[in-house]
């Protein structure tokens, strides 16, 4: 099996999805550390993580410029607690080294690519709105139509629809603001960029977006459905939300390298998203399926693929799987082009609490490599 990534990078690819089958294994994290650093040198410019594309401003200004310190940056810089995983410390600490000896020009970039939304919260676009309301220079009294943010942020706003403030006048009027202030954000681009910069215009542009991606995942999460729908559907909004941020990065992006994207399989496959949990099974479009429709060749998606794990409480695969067959390729890891394994069944010995989703057929096809690590870290 190889092991150089960008083997599998075709022409004119900007975005490369790395997929994890599982977040709880962290040799995925470290395998995506050292492949994205080998992909820095054949041009790769930027990297994209699973997490809150607002937050991660923070960690982008800190490994460009070294603005704040690595602490607070692990700390405020990324969601889902993904700022306390050691993988990722390791990459902010790498990127910070890295840009300091190249020129500006050069230097890689760091970017979140989700909404600040969990499985059973989501916050108040109130803080985004402002932002932007601000950089604008304009007086909308935002704070009082959105109200206390406890009131979005609280698990019943996701959970019951009656308690969601997601199809309220408030809600409805906060979402006719934030169009208009993206139309004057772009209106006013000529003078605003002169006056501070294209960085600084991006940044409020991100902001905006983002709160309105917010009033749309609240206003679903007011619709009054069954709980398999409600959760499809709520994925659905959550991944085209992704798929916008990652095409939008790539627009901050354009003339510089590709972009090296790495999240669970579910977000970045090709195929339909699918996920069984207490008996109830959800699908929806993953950002990949999206955004490989909208950009054709640019984007390209190697699967994560694991043996065994302590980590997670995974045994040896049974015979007669693609993690089987994978498994019997490699000692440690390594990649293979997905149409190189055969048809084979799905793995069954797993749990929910495990959070790991074995590959299938589906999965594989609409793969261009499989990357399979033998036994975690």
């Amino acid at each position: 099996m190889d092991r150089d990534m960008s083997a599998f990078v075709g022409a004119g690819c900007e975005l490369l999805g790395f997929g994890e089958p599982t977040h709880q294994e962290p040799a995925f994290g470290w395998v995506r550390n050292e492949v994205f650093a080998g992909l820095v040198e054949t041009g790769f410019s930027s990297i994209a993580l699973e997490t809150d594309r607002v937050a991660a401003l923070l960690v982008d200004d800190f490994v460009r410029t070294g603005i704040g310190d690595l602490d607070a940056v692990m700390r405020d810089g990324f969601s889902h607690t993904f700022g306390e995983l050691e993988t990722n410390r390791a990459l902010v600490r790498w990127l910070r080294e890295y840009n300091a000896g190249v020129p500006v020009e050069r230097r890689v970039g760091f970017h979140g690519f989700d909404a600040a939304t969990e499985m059973m919260s989501a916050p108040s676009p109130r803080r985004y709105l402002e932002f932007g309301r601000d950089y604008l220079g304009l007086e909308l009294d935002v704070a009082g139509l959105a109200g206390p943010d406890e009131r979005w942020s609280c698990t019943e706003a996701i959970m019951d629809p009656a308690s969601s403030p997601g199809d309220s006048a408030e809600a409805d009027r906060l979402r006719v603001i934030a169009d208009d202030l993206l139309t004057v954000l772009y209106t006013r681009a000529p003078e605003l960029i002169a006056k501070t910069s294209r960085a600084d215009w991006y940044r409020a542009e991100t902001h905006l977006t983002t709160g309105l991606g917010l009033l749309r995942y609240h206003k679903q999460s007011a619709e009054r459905l069954e709980q398999q729908e409600r959760i499809s559907r709520l994925s659905s909004v959550r991944d085209a939300l992704m798929a916008q941020n990652l095409l939008d990065i790539r627009r901050v992006e354009a003339g510089r390298g590709g972009t090296l994207v790495f999240a669970n399989n579910l977000h970045l496959q090709r195929n339909t998203s699918a996920w069984r949990l207490g008996g109830m099974d959800y699908t929806w479009s993953s950002a990949g399926s999206i955004v490989a429709r909208l950009v054709g060749r640019q984007y390209a998606f190697v699967a994560g693929s694991l043996g065994r794990s302590e980590a997670v409480g995974l045994g040896e695969p049974a015979p007669d799987t693609y993690e089987s067959f994978l498994q019997s390729r490699t000692t440690s890891w390594g990649l293979i082009p997905a149409k190189d394994v055969p048809p084979a069944r799905t793995r069954t010995e797993t749990t929910p609490e495990q959070g790991y989703f074995p590959l299938d057929q589906a999965t594989v096809d609409g793969a261009d490599a499989i990357l399979h690590i033998s036994a975690g870290a």
